[in-house]
């Protein structure tokens, strides 16, 4: 991949002159406070600072995180990233000049700080988040447009610039690309399932002779689950608000009651017909039940490898299988990426950090190694995938995803539709209970 960093890093090598001059030059690091869980990283609700001279800049019980102030270059992440951003960030100091500081927040805490702390005019420079918090970001002002050049877009995929794109302007360097898959006990289903029919068969009669006691094993929970769901729902074209032409989403539409929505809910409850999917199964257990035997076949994402890998599973990982009748499943594809804050104090040094250090191979590499999700560069994709067969099945997995709406309507849509997926799934009239969620939709964007 072409990088032209040679100009750019002497410039910010010269500001960053100005910055030593006006304060320190303590090197901050990741501290682990949390534990990788289905979507996000769940964290105390505080950590200890450490006094020394690798130590992480952590959240003081009762304290705000570190902000930008014109001084080093601040960076917030959660603890998983921030450790592997800390032989990095010592490389981009030693090029530039300019210290980083990485401020440990936890994952379910980091948007909101990110667009409170921003909107108070303070923050980081930088925060490394979801790509779905981008629209609601934009409309607040918390983040700064990115102006990558054609050849650093044309050398991530296609899915992941999509991603960090709203209203035809590119926001954030993206990462990592996750979506769901089928993951299969091998020892149970040698074979992949030719579409979601044969599954539920052969399930089935693992189920009839005693090898297992569940078809599949799938989140959906008492509440519902529109993300976990969201590959049946699309199947015949529809899902929740219209695709533009141009790439992106609709959000003044809501599609829910719309035929091809209402054809994949049909198909949903099919699925709940067969015990292939129940509303008992929710993120405690679906992973255990799969881990210990209970089932040939598992939906979920790489967020469950470890543990099945502790299990002894024997496992292969597949595209979601579409239907017999040509409904082609489609899942949601979650991009992780770095954010410019709009009010950094260091802008400029800000914007070379993602543009020319994050799009760096070693550097993808380096993130995908803390989190195990497929690389959004291609180039760092190759080089791990090559090697990881885990990393190519999941590619695999994402190829014709639809990367998850990140404009700012979506968050009226997830109790709603989630909890219409979980009626549906226990019995109720799809056609009715989409209709009903499209009004509740529909008043919640009135508000």
């Amino acid at each position: 991949m072409k990088r032209t960093t040679t100009g750019v890093l002497a410039v910010v090598s010269a500001a960053a002159l100005v910055l030593t001059a006006c304060g320190g030059t303590d090197d901050t690091s990741g501290q682990t406070t949390s534990e990788q869980s289905a979507e996000d990283t769940a964290a105390d609700d505080g950590a200890e600072t450490e006094a020394a001279d690798d130590a992480a800049a952590t959240t003081e019980e009762g304290g705000e995180p570190a902000a930008s102030d014109g001084t080093s270059l601040v960076i917030w992440a959660d603890d998983l990233r921030a450790a592997a951003l800390k032989e990095h960030a010592k490389t981009f100091e030693d090029e530039t000049g300019v210290p980083v500081k990485i401020q440990i927040v936890a994952n379910e805490k980091l948007r909101e700080q990110f667009k409170d702390s921003v909107g108070a005019g303070a923050g980081p420079d930088i925060a490394v988040g979801a790509h779905d918090w981008l629209g609601e970001l934009v409309q607040n002002n918390v983040v700064a447009p990115v102006q990558m050049s054609s050849d650093v877009v044309d050398a991530f995929t296609p899915e992941s610039i999509e991603a960090v794109t709203y209203q035809g302007q590119t926001y954030a360097v993206p990462y990592a690309v996750e979506s769901l898959g089928l993951i299969r006990n091998t020892d149970l289903a040698p074979e992949a399932p030719e579409s979601m029919e044969a599954l539920v068969e052969n399930g089935k009669k693992l189920v009839e002779d005693g090898t297992t006691e569940l078809i599949m094993t799938q989140e959906v929970g008492k509440d519902g689950n529109a993300y976990s769901l969201y590959p049946y729902l699309s199947a015949y074209g529809g899902g929740i608000f219209p695709v533009l032409p141009e790439g992106g989403f609709d959000g003044t539409k809501v599609i829910l009651d719309s035929e091809e929505t209402i054809q994949g809910a049909e198909k949903m409850q099919w699925l709940a017909d067969q015990d292939a999917l129940s509303t008992n199964q929710d993120a405690s257990n679906v992973i255990p039940l799969f881990a210990d035997g209970k089932a040939a076949y598992m939906v979920s994402g790489p967020w469950a490898i470890g543990q099945i890998s502790e299990a002894g599973i024997n496992y292969a990982i597949d595209p979601i299988p579409d239907f017999e009748d040509g409904g082609e499943t489609s899942p949601f594809l979650g991009v992780q990426a770095f954010y410019v804050s709009a009010e950094s104090k260091n802008p400029q040094i800000a914007q070379t950090f993602v543009q020319e250090f994050v799009t760096r191979p070693e550097v993808q590499v380096s993130l995908y190694e803390a989190g195990d999700r497929p690389p959004a560069l291609v180039e760092a994709y190759d080089q791990v995938a090559a090697g990881n067969d885990d990393i190519a099945a999941w590619g695999k997995a994402a190829e014709g995803g639809t990367p998850m709406p990140n404009i700012p309507q979506m968050n009226a849509v997830w109790g709603p539709l989630g909890k219409a997926t979980a009626d549906i799934i226990s019995g109720q009239d799809p056609a009715e209970r989409l209709a009903t969620a499209q009004k509740e939709v529909e008043a919640a964007l009135k508000q």
